[in-house]
């Protein structure tokens, strides 16, 4: 029999961290669930550690980031709902009962997240009033900054394959992406129990490593427009584009990147255009869409 819930852990050189978060899943006083870990190319002990856990689903891949980790985990899970978990993090054990009784009780959601307590270094610390999490229609508030996180959600399989998953052509800010995706078209309630600890601060986060994220928020935006808004979100959407990628482009000039800068402007003309234009309009919001010639992934 197939369980309820699927957990996907993906990992990168973070044993004995992963241990950790793999025993946060396996403590879970719910009890129906697979856990399937993802080593995305692991160079440390995590391959041969992992292998001796008779209690979960390990898979080996050469390392392709952790977007294509995520999406092979899920599209080996057999559960209903799908839940992720970052190697770096760790679950309170009611986390899978609540959101699992919360999911069956609104059958009218799909997605769901709950609060947090965020640890860095060691030490716990308060997320400031910009991260304070929205529940229901989050689409707008989510357009600056990501809100959700990955370790916090749990969510049906057929809405992560209905949306794409997430977009294995991002180094970072795929989340951002999967949740624009999402949340332009379903509510994200939030359950308000603090059922997740969220550890930052390591030097092997991939925001630590990654100059100007918002290139690749811009990617997402750019995405969101063309796949056809109305128009109250599309003003949403082009405004906070146009605001990201005037940032950038002052951060590329300050590098001595003249023509990344430029084409950052043309890319934000471009659309200006083709908004005043009609546009395209194509149904859905796909990790597939691709966008205009002048491509900020040439900032990259």
């Amino acid at each position: 029999m197939a369980p309820r819930v699927s957990v996907v852990i993906p990992t990168f050189n973070r044993w004995p961290l992963v241990r950790e978060a793999i025993d946060s899943v396996l403590a879970q006083s719910y009890r129906d669930f697979e856990l399937i870990v993802i080593d995305d190319g692991s160079t440390d002990a995590t391959r041969a550690e992992l292998a001796k856990i008779d209690s979960l689903t390990f898979f080996a891949t050469p390392r392709r980031g952790v977007s294509a980790a995520r999406n092979l985990g899920v599209s080996h899970a057999r559960g209903h709902y799908v839940a992720f978990l970052d190697s770096d993090d760790i679950w309170l054990s009611e986390k899978l009962a609540k959101q699992a009784r919360f999911l069956e009780e609104h059958p009218e959601f799909h997605i769901c997240q709950t609060e947090e307590i965020w640890v860095r270094n060691g030490v716990r610390v308060n997320p400031k009033a910009i991260h304070q999490k929205p529940s229901g229609d989050i689409f707008t508030r989510s357009l600056e900054l990501c809100l959700v996180s990955p370790s916090a959600v749990m969510m049906t399989k057929a809405l992560f394959d209905q949306t794409g998953g997430f977009d294995q052509s991002l180094p970072v800010c795929e989340d951002y992406d999967l949740w624009l995706r999402i949340s332009v078209q379903q509510q994200v309630p939030l359950l308000h129990d603090r059922l997740v600890i969220k550890r930052g601060g390591h030097a092997d986060q991939l925001s630590r490593s990654m100059w100007g994220m918002d290139r690749y928020r811009i990617l997402a935006l750019q995405k969101l427009l063309k796949s056809g808004l109305d128009p109250s979100r599309e003003a949403a959407v082009f405004n906070t584009l146009r605001h990201k990628a005037a940032i950038v482009a002052a951060g590329a000039r300050k590098r001595g990147r003249e023509r990344e800068a430029q084409i950052l402007e043309i890319m934000v003309s471009e659309l200006e255009q083709e908004r005043l234009d009609g546009g395209k309009r194509n149904p859905g919001v796909r990790q597939t869409e691709r966008i205009s010639a002048a491509d900020p992934r040439a900032l990259a």
